[in-house]
């Protein structure tokens, strides 16, 4: 059973942190099988007794790891939210605002790799209870962070459209991992350049936006 006292020590949170972040790390790269108790602790450089000392299960490791991309994301749709001018910005520079938002600005080989991992974290995240809520946490800051962008953009975007607008980025991605066409970035930023002026259209009320 987990030594609780020897778990909130410094040295434990070090060691509980390593340990998630590299579950993190296996999670992005390879998927869900690719995080065992084994490949962590090897990841983290501690001993293998580690992942079972400080946390009870491998699920658990699992929901920690989920938890902490969804804060490393959160964090980096906040960064460049924040360093976003507000101006208005025709179809063709929001869509590509959006896409190094939602898809990543990472060259297309290692990002391809990257956005595999994202959309396979989705769906198992959606076959297992306990990630669901996670999952939807992350999945609401990225609808935020489109808002955000819109409204700094001189966009309007209805509440109800948002979803719509995220899912058509999603789609895309999804459609192009599978083709062998210009990829996951070019295929989301043609969606968005043709549903952005219906889905986001030009608010005119902000007329002197700097």
């Amino acid at each position: 059973m987990l030594d609780v006292t020897a778990a909130v020590t410094p040295k434990g949170e070090r060691r509980r942190y390593a340990l998630v972040s590299a579950a993190a790390e296996l999670l992005c790269e390879g998927g869900f099988d690719a995080v065992r108790h084994r490949a962590v602790a090897r990841r983290a450089g501690l001993p293998l007794a580690s992942t079972t000392y400080y946390f009870s299960s491998l699920d658990d490791l699992i929901a920690k790891a989920v938890e902490h991309i969804g804060a490393r994301e959160a964090e980096q749709l906040h960064s460049r939210v924040a360093t976003l001018s507000r101006r208005r910005r025709g179809a063709e520079s929001t869509a590509d605002v959006l896409v190094d938002l939602l898809v990543g600005d990472t060259p297309e080989e290692r990002g391809s790799e990257q956005l595999i991992s994202r959309y396979e974290r989705y769906i198992a995240c959606a076959r297992q209870p306990k990630l669901r809520d996670v999952q939807r946490r992350i999945l609401q800051q990225r609808t935020d962070a489109v808002v955000a962008v819109v409204e700094r953009s001189g966009r309007s975007v209805r509440a109800e459209l948002v979803t719509a607008l995220v899912c058509a980025v999603d789609g895309a991605v999804v459609a192009a991992l599978a083709d062998e066409g210009d990829g996951p970035r070019a295929s989301a930023r043609a969606t968005l350049i043709d549903v952005i002026d219906v889905l986001a259209p030009v608010d005119e009320r902000a007329v002197h936006l700097t």
